[in-house]
């Protein structure tokens, strides 16, 4: 098993969702996230002046997934989430040594 851990620019959300279910994955977590890389930042105007923000807003999506799978979702993935531009993202692939499902106890494959 392993996780995969998709940081992305939020406006490609909806591609996102669309390429896994097309892909027939059934089961994420998606959460708002900030941070930077080679972007560094933006400036913003606030009332007038001008303010550096260096986090930028992005979001990360996590899949736990099948070994067998990991290349279909990664795939899939960076189809949806690519523009060509610096700040596309970046996906890591994670081993899991076990899971559990709490609802019926079910552990390691059967969980996920």
């Amino acid at each position: 098993m392993s996780m995969i851990q998709c940081v992305f620019k939020g406006e490609r959300l909806q591609d996102v969702q669309e390429k896994m279910e097309e892909i027939g994955i059934v089961g994420m977590t998606i959460w708002e996230v900030k941070g930077h890389g080679r972007q560094k930042g933006h400036i913003e105007h606030y009332r007038g002046l001008e303010v550096k923000v260096n986090l930028l807003p992005k979001l990360m999506l996590q899949i736990v997934c099948h070994d067998r799978d990991i290349e279909r979702i990664v795939a899939g993935l960076t189809e949806a989430t690519r523009t060509g531009d610096i700040g596309d993202g970046k996906i890591f692939i994670i081993p899991v040594g076990d899971a559990l499902r709490i609802r019926t106890g079910e552990r390691g494959r059967d969980a996920i």
